[in-house]
């Protein structure tokens, strides 16, 4: 579904996981000379527990930055006056190191390296899935060492910045694949996922109807996360796929 000329995804803004973010709420400034892109991501980014400030040109994006002083900044490369790319500049040469994901609907190479060397940190060409923007911004985040991401779902606690599991306080000892799993589950809880979409998701390929390799990972992810006397949040569905919710 499109929102807006350079984004799509839920038309709700609704995050698509538990995820918290501790430090109070994250500081984010949105650039863009599109009036329905900065609603939009505003809209999204506020359900999601962020404070955010909008700019529509260069001049408001300074001035703004000087007055909120945001952890991360989303700043469209053509806005006017000055446009993107001079904002960049103009802030690596100030020493400001302040996390930029820079949007555009140029997608060509020479755009991109372009953007990176002005002193964006991350890239996005327009339009954009809503989904991939906010793990785009968690990222950063994380980078920088602003937030600390915690998926919950549950009595389950997934400590994005360490890598640490819990379970009703207990240490789950996850392998790389256990814990890429488990990720996906907690940021998509209650949503059934067909077995295509978590082979896309978690290996980058499908293994095919006949492969065992997710029942398999499956087996192995539950017995670590539910001991005998623990409900199964992990679900099968029978024909459609697994799916992350409590029993009723």
């Amino acid at each position: 579904m499109i929102l807006s000329a350079g984004l799509s995804g839920p038309a709700d803004g609704r995050p698509g996981h538990d995820g918290v973010l501790h430090t109070g709420r994250v500081r984010v400034l949105v650039v863009d000379d599109d009036e329905a892109v900065r609603r939009s991501l505003e809209h999204a980014l506020r359900r999601d527990g962020y404070q955010v400030s909008l700019a529509a040109d260069g001049l408001q994006a300074l001035d703004e930055l000087g007055r909120s002083r945001p952890e991360v900044i989303v700043l469209d490369v053509l806005v006017p006056e000055p446009n993107g790319l001079e904002i960049c500049r103009r802030l690596r040469r100030r020493g400001v190191q302040t996390p930029i994901l820079m949007l555009t609907a140029r997608d060509l190479v020479e755009d991109r390296v372009a953007g990176l060397d002005a002193g964006a940190d991350d890239y996005l060409v327009k339009p954009f899935a809503l989904d991939e923007l906010r793990a785009r911004l968690r990222a950063l985040l994380r980078r920088s060492g602003a937030v600390q991401e915690v998926l919950r779902f549950a009595d389950v606690e997934m400590d994005t910045t360490t890598c640490r599991v819990h379970r009703a306080g207990r240490v789950i000892e996850l392998t790389r694949t256990e814990y890429s799993l488990l990720e996906l589950f907690l940021r998509h809880p209650q949503r059934v996922m067909s077995r295509e979409m978590i082979f896309e998701s978690v290996w980058g390929y499908d293994f095919g109807p006949a492969s065992n390799a997710l029942w398999v990972y499956i087996s192995y992810l539950r017995g670590k996360l539910e001991s005998a006397d623990e409900p199964r949040l992990i679900q099968t569905v029978r024909g459609l796929g697994y799916v992350l919710r409590e029993q009723p």
